[in-house]
């Protein structure tokens, strides 16, 4: 499922012509807060790779995220995740700071979760948030995620949410 598309958006599956949107993207000190710090194009670049393979490794990812009419969003997906020594799947998103209170990652929550659940039946997802990331939170909580527990990851307070199929 290399493309899907919500209400608002239109997502396609990871490529290396999306480097520089998502390398502008990480540069956003308020858009990296909750995604592990601002990172250099380099580390971006390196981020890429790493989840193009992990598309030819597990047949899902990372979409980036357009406007209908075509504006780089963001980017959102599902992918492999180690989190207390457990391979998780989690769903992730992340926005461009313009497109923030619109009800966008709500929409990609719900579209990742149905993705995930159903066309490839994973057993279960998880959301992995900052614990003071509560618009996040709130995210996770509309598409119906259950708060499972607290944990620490990088040396930072996080809470998994999970929503089994």
């Amino acid at each position: 499922m290399d493309h899907f598309s919500t209400k608002s958006l239109t997502a396609e599956r990871l490529n290396e012509s999306h480097l520089a949107d998502l390398a502008a993207l990480h540069l956003d000190p308020e858009v990296s807060r909750y995604l592990g710090g601002v990172r250099a194009p380099e580390v971006t670049a390196t981020y890429l790779a790493t989840n193009m393979a992990h598309w030819d490794q597990h047949g899902f990812g990372l979409w980036v995220l357009r406007t209908k009419d075509g504006a780089f969003a963001g980017r959102a997906g599902i992918r492999h995740l180690l989190v207390d020594d457990i391979d998780e799947i989690e769903i992730a998103y992340a926005f461009k700071r313009e497109f923030w209170g619109q009800g966008l990652a709500s929409e990609v929550a719900i579209a990742l979760t149905d993705i995930g659940l159903s066309h490839h039946e994973l057993p279960s997802l998880i959301g992995l948030v900052y614990v003071d990331n509560g618009a996040s939170r709130r995210v996770l909580e509309k598409a119906n995620y259950v708060l499972e527990k607290n944990t620490v990851r990088h040396g930072e307070d996080v809470v998994i949410y999970r929503m089994r199929r």
